[in-house]
Formats: structure tokens, C-alpha cells, sequence
């Protein structure tokens, strides 16, 4: 086959497969895009926007609160969950609206239907069989829920954006970004919240300090239930009863489970194009994000290595300037910056201190717990977690994590600097901007004892 009705076909108008499409159209290729339903993907309708956007409505809580300590009465606060919901589905609209302006101005074919690959060549979409020189599949994940008794009265985080009413109780089940992050929202919209979590630490990739930090934090706005698992949840004219595996009951109106997301690679054809999956589900790809069939390449959440949106965007266009381009391009994931939109915020990049002393390098460790100058007037008992990690053989700082508030609007600044090579001598010479809590980046002198 020599004449194919696109250079590229991309499967999924998420942020990977917009991106993708994008470039390579600037690039001269001839592109088509298969969305099944909405543009965007998981972070602008379901992910990291709404999730955001419920961030911001939460922390309005403490806000209020904190405001009494500086001379401030409020009176008279009430929430209106359906008028966030409004908000929020309006903003979603407006997202998805540019990202369609986006295909359709750099003169992207666009199929509003899901796309099935019949061969390495051949794609089914809209009824019909189109071919494509080279096909980019960028459909992410999905959320999971483990099969039990009683798990058809769940909810995933998907639903969670559209719901009706705000419930007066909660529980949220799983460790990870998601579940930490409702359970901070739910908790501060006045929901009886509690997370309960099967392992022993909250975040269990991050730094441990982190870990155990967080956990503490947290527990003191929420019922925090580690080493715990939910046995059958049973639904009752009152609501929802959750029985745990140590046979401790909880009452609650809602259930949300945030226990992982898979990719969505069932019924795609992958078999009839000869593309391997791992046993997650996902495709599996080499340095140049090729799968088993040569001209069939994967981004995103459906491959198995960094499932975060930025991450996705800068795959989906090294694939397209690699293929379209004149120039090669790889991928790197070292020193990713990444934040978890939790109450407090945490923020990191580079390694852990578990991770570093894993690859065998030898470390110092700067570490800081401090209260904001902000809560001398407040009153709130929140405190925040500062820790550098720094490789003694060059001073070169490959590690910087912080727990506290707009974590993220910070460590992206100090994320340019570790790729640019900063030292801890770097950071010991630049001036700190006094009162922050940014500052404490740049006093910290004493070291911690290492435990290997």
C-alpha cells in the first residue's frame, strides 16, 4: 500500500493527541484525529482543571477562617455547590471549544467517533475504512474499581464533577494524587470525610518525609484510616454502610473510589495491528515511543511510564518531529516537576532521598519544618515541609520538595534551576526574599543524618 488517505492518524484528541496533530500539521503532514468524546481528555474535562478549579473553591475555607486573625468578620458564608458545578462546566466548554479551534485552524480532519484499528494500516471510524502512512494512539486511561461486594455503589472520579448535590459525608478509598486530592476538597466543603487507604503511607512514590508529613497534615481536618481496606459496602435507606476488613463501620453518604486509572486499550484493534500490550493493559513502546508495529506509535496515559499531562504533550510532539521533522528528538523524564493539589499543596522535583540512596550516591539532606509567618495571626496549626537533597560529590541540588501553600507556583521556578545544574553553593548565594516561605530554600544550613 503506497497511497494512504493521511501521513497520520491520531486516536485520541487529548492533550498528547492535540498536541501531536498540531505539530505535525505545521510540519506539512497531512493529519486526522479520532475523538469519541471530548476534546481534550481526562485533565480538561475530568482531570486536572475541574480538579483544580474545586481546589481553588476549597480553599476559600481556610481563607475565611484564617481572615478572623487579621481583623476581618465575615458573616453570613454559604456554599452553593450547583453554582461551582455551573462554573465549572462552563469553563470545561470554553477549553474544549480552543482545543477544537486548534485542530480545525491548522486543517486537521476531525472524526467525532471512536476509531477501531482493523490493520497496521487501516483504521474503521464513522463507518468507513481510512489509511494512514503512520498512526499515533493518545486515548489515555480510565478510571478502576476493584470488584466487590457492594462496589456498584461507587463512584469514580469521573463523576465526581457532575454530581447533583454536595453529600454531608464522604469516604474516599485509595492513596494516591486523586484520592488525596478530594479527600482535602470534600473535607473542606464541610463533608464529613474519611480516606481510607489499604498501605501504610499516603503518596507512596514521593519522599518519605513527604509521606509522613502529608499524612499528618491531613488527619488534622479528616478521619485518616491507613493499613485499612473496604470489605462490601451495603446500601441502606439512611445512605451507604462501609464495612472495613477490621470490621470498624462507617455511615456515609457517598463513596468515591480513586484506587488507579488503566489504559484504554480494550476494543481498539490493537491485536488485528499487531500491537502489544503489557499486562497493566498498556502499549508497549521503545525509547521512540514505537510500538510492535513499526508505524504505529503511543503516548499518554496509555503507555507505561509518566502519566502526567505535560509529560504527554512533549511525547506526542517529539513523536511527530522525529517523523515529520528534520531533526531527531528524545525524550527525557528526569526531573520532572510534579505537584499534588492537596491541602497543603505538595510540590517536587528530581529524586527522593530513598531514591538516591537506591542508585548509591551520596547524599546530604536539608530538611525543614516550618510555620508560616501568616498563622502567628491566623491561629491555624497547618505547618510546612522544606527538604533539599544534595549529591555530595558535585553539590549539585537532585532533589527539592516542599509541602505547603501554591507548592506548585513554586517549585516550577526552582525546577529550572536543578536542570540547569544548580548547586547547593547556588542557592546558598542567592538572596531570599524576606518574609517568605520560599526563602527557607535558600538559608538552609543544617544537615540531617542520612538512614540507609
Amino acid at each position: 500500500m503506497d497511497n494512504f488517505d493521511y501521513d497520520l492518524f491520531v486516536i485520541g484528541a487529548g492533550s498528547g493527541g492535540v498536541r501531536a496533530c498540531r505539530v505535525a500539521a505545521s510540519l506539512g503532514a497531512k493529519v486526522a484525529v479520532a475523538e469519541e468524546r471530548y476534546f481534550g481528555g481526562t485533565c480538561v474535562n475530568v482531570g486536572c482543571v475541574p480538579k483544580k478549579l474545586f481546589s481553588y473553591a476549597a480553599h476559600y475555607h481556610d481563607d475565611f477562617a484564617d481572615s478572623h486573625g487579621f481583623g476581618w468578620d465575615i458573616q453570613g458564608i454559604s456554599f452553593d455547590w450547583r453554582r461551582l458545578v455551573a462554573n465549572k462546566d462552563t469553563e470545561i466548554s470554553r477549553l474544549n471549544a480552543i482545543y477544537q479551534d486548534i485542530l480545525d485552524n491548522n486543517n486537521v480532519d476531525v472524526f467525532e467517533h471512536r476509531a477501531v484499528l482493523k490493520s497496521p494500516h487501516e483504521i474503521e471510524v464513522d463507518g468507513r475504512i481510512v489509511t494512514a502512512k503512520n498512526i499515533l494512539i493518545a486515548v489515555g486511561g480510565w478510571p478502576w474499581i476493584p470488584k466487590f461486594s457492594g462496589s456498584e455503589h461507587t463512584i469514580s472520579s469521573n463523576e465526581v464533577f457532575s454530581l447533583e448535590t454536595l453529600p454531608k459525608s464522604i469516604v474516599v478509598v485509595g492513596g494516591g494524587y486523586i484520592a488525596v486530592e478530594f479527600a482535602s476538597i470534600f473535607t473542606r466543603l464541610n463533608c464529613k470525610t474519611s480516606l481510607v487507604y489499604r498501605g501504610d503511607k499516603l503518596l507512596k512514590s514521593f519522599d518519605g518525609d513527604v509521606c509522613d508529613f502529608i499524612a499528618m497534615e491531613m488527619s488534622k481536618n479528616l478521619d485518616l484510616r491507613l493499613n485499612s481496606n473496604v470489605k462490601q459496602i451495603t446500601k441502606l435507606d439512611s445512605g451507604l454502610e462501609v464495612e472495613l476488613e477490621s470490621g470498624e463501620i462507617i455511615n456515609t453518604d457517598l463513596v468515591l473510589y480513586a484506587t488507579g486509572r488503566k489504559p484504554a486499550t480494550a476494543n481498539l484493534g490493537l491485536e488485528a495491528a499487531g500491537v502489544t500490550i503489557n499486562k497493566k493493559g498498556a502499549i508497549v513502546i521503545n525509547d521512540s515511543f514505537q510500538t510492535s508495529a513499526d508505524n504505529i506509535y503511543a503516548v499518554g496515559d496509555v503507555i507505561d511510564r509518566v502519566a502526567l499531562t505535560p509529560v504527554a504533550l512533549a511525547e506526542g510532539e517529539v513523536v511527530v518531529r522525529n517523523l515529520f521533522g528534520k531533526d531527531s528528538h528524545a525524550m527525557t523524564y528526569e526531573n520532572i516537576p510534579t505537584a499534588v493539589f492537596c491541602h497543603p499543596n505538595i510540590a517536587t522535583v528530581g529524586l527522593t532521598e530513598e531514591q538516591a540512596v537506591a542508585k548509591s550516591i551520596d547524599i546530604d539532606v536539608y530538611l525543614s519544618e516550618v510555620k508560616q509567618l501568616k498563622h502567628t495571626l491566623s491561629g491555624r496549626n497547618e505547618r510546612c515541609l522544606i527538604k533539599l537533597i544534595v549529591n555530595q560529590a558535585d553539590d549539585k541540588v537532585i532533589g527539592l520538595h516542599l509541602v505547603g501553600p501554591d507548592a506548585g507556583e513554586l517549585v516550577q521556578g526552582f525546577a529550572v534551576a536543578i536542570n540547569c545544574g544548580a548547586t547547593k553553593a547556588d542557592f546558598d548565594r542567592t538572596i531570599g526574599i524576606h518574609p517568605s516561605l520560599a526563602e527557607e530554600f535558600v538559608t538552609m544550613r543544617k544537615k540531617r543524618k542520612i538512614a540507609k
